[in-house]
């Protein structure tokens, strides 16, 4: 197994995040040397001699590289069991959503690219649909990542080749040439590079209050393109929590209940180490809540809990432990639904040399979607179920996400805008957390980088497919249960 060594000795952003564990000094990090601007640039460039950009352009499969299947399979050891034939029905719903839930399997590949040693809190899930509107504490619509499930300390050029390689995979699937998608992988990189040398310049201040808000997405998109990203953001405006509670509740002696929606949604009286729910949730909300600031605390504590049901999300996540929790206000107009998903270790992890060590997994999610996203839920907190870790975030806050369609070539140039907004975003991201400086300096000015990883995407598309008809052979020769079609949506 290939460890990237990640080099902090210019930008000590993790090394602050650990000073609690590690008894390190804060003023010692006050007062350490800040190279200039000039200087980081100088420095970024520099590492092209050993690492040239041109390198990026290549994925050869190893030699000893792991059987994908078996990758998942090792995944599922901890997961619901009977979810597991779920999970593996989504994901062979296609090569795009095959990608969508294997960042283990990708993560071992991207493990053996080449890297500068530039950390930042990579995303380690990032693909064209884990970005979104939603909104922020001041009611704003922002464009961000939406998933941090896998956040951890990594080479920012994971985070940029696994991207790159969604797009060019979503737009085979949307029914596009190769020309296409190898157009829509460039277009992230070209606008991420373009964005990260403008970031360069910002002072630290001025990055962390950055926002991608709605004036900013629509000044970026054509009238065509423009047209939808207003639709969707009107949809988004329209999901509060008491269009959920209409939507995923129904009225039993003059309270609302969960729907159950069997396997996908289901009401249940234990945890899988046999806890009784209510006292299981009961103990994680008590956990949770001393994450939160005090003012956040105070306001959850208005609520009383309604009720609560086992929900499947996501394609990867599926199997893993998630609830949602419904409280209620001043009436039941006043509601509030809470998500409580399991956290475990970052599909990177065991690939950097660095590793996080919270003593709990939620909390590594909370603070890297705090870091990166710079607009995080009021609600967003970590706390434990029978030894498991769990984030809380709220369910449904006026969040809107594009979808993708088979076949679909007459969104294909909205798409390619798209792709430079999931560009810029990530770009933001890896400013707030990592050094801009260095990496607009390597990235440089010209289309080398884009070319390069362009490259790399083509190629990874076509091993994506190899292990989608891998996945599917196991599901052929019954190596895997996979769930029926009406069972999954």
């Amino acid at each position: 197994m290939t460890v990237v060594k990640i080099n902090t000795n210019t930008d000590r952003t993790f090394e602050r995040m650990n000073m609690a564990i590690d008894n390190m000094s804060l003023l010692e990090s006050f007062v350490a040397p800040r190279a200039t601007v000039a200087e980081r640039l100088q420095a970024g460039k520099a590492v092209r001699a050993q690492v040239p950009r041109s390198s990026h352009a290549s994925f050869v499969k190893a030699a000893n590289r792991p059987d994908p299947v078996a990758i998942l399979e090792a995944q599922n050891v901890d997961r619901v069991q009977k979810l597991v034939p779920v999970r593996f029905a989504r994901m062979l719903a296609s090569p795009f959503a095959f990608l969508r839930g294997s960042a283990a399997v990708m993560a071992a590949d991207l493990s053996t690219t080449p890297v500068t040693g530039m950390a930042v809190g990579a995303c380690g899930d990032m693909h064209v649909s884990n970005f979104g509107v939603f909104a922020s504490a001041e009611r704003n619509l922002i464009f961000a990542i939406n998933d941090f499930d896998e956040v951890h300390p990594g080479p920012w050029e994971w985070d940029l080749k696994r991207l790159a390689a969604s797009a060019a995979v979503a737009v085979r699937f949307m029914g596009g040439d190769r020309v296409a998608a190898e157009g829509a992988a460039r277009s992230i990189v070209r606008s991420y590079r373009k964005r990260m040398r403008r970031y360069a310049e910002m002072g630290y201040l001025e990055i962390w209050y950055d926002r991608i808000d709605e004036r900013a997405v629509l000044d970026t998109l054509s009238p065509r393109a423009r047209r939808g990203a207003e639709r969707l953001m009107d949809k988004a405006r329209t999901k509060s929590h008491v269009a959920v509670l209409e939507k995923l509740t129904e009225e039993v002696g003059g309270e609302h209940r969960i729907i159950e929606e069997v396997p996908l949604i289901v009401r249940e009286t234990e945890t899988a180490a046999g806890t009784p729910t209510n006292v299981a949730l009961d103990n994680m909300l008590q956990d949770y809540i001393q994450s939160l600031p005090i003012d956040r605390r105070v306001l959850l504590s208005r609520y009383r809990i309604v009720d609560s049901a086992r929900k499947v999300v996501g394609v990867g996540s599926v199997g893993t432990g998630c609830w949602v929790i419904l409280l209620q206000g001043i009436d039941s107009d006043d509601p509030l639904f809470l998500q409580v998903k399991q956290a475990q270790t970052s599909v990177i992890a065991p690939y950097v040399d660095q590793q996080l060590r919270f003593e709990n997994q939620g909390r590594r999610v909370v603070v890297g979607q705090r870091l990166a996203q710079g607009s995080p839920d009021i609600f967003l907190g970590w706390g434990q179920v029978d030894g498991k870790d769990f984030y809380v975030r709220q369910l449904a806050d006026m969040k809107g996400s594009l979808k993708f369609s088979e076949s679909d070539t007459s969104n294909l140039d909205g798409f390619v805008e798209y792709c430079g907004l999931c560009g810029w975003a990530l770009a933001l991201a890896h400013a707030k957390s990592g050094n801009p400086a260095m990496i607009a300096g390597y990235c440089g000015n010209s289309d080398t980088l884009d070319e390069a990883i362009g490259k790399f995407a083509m190629a990874y598309s076509k091993q994506t497919d190899e292990d989608y008809d891998a996945l599917d052979k196991a599901r052929r020769t019954g190596r895997i249960k996979v769930a029926a079609p009406e069972m999954v949506k």
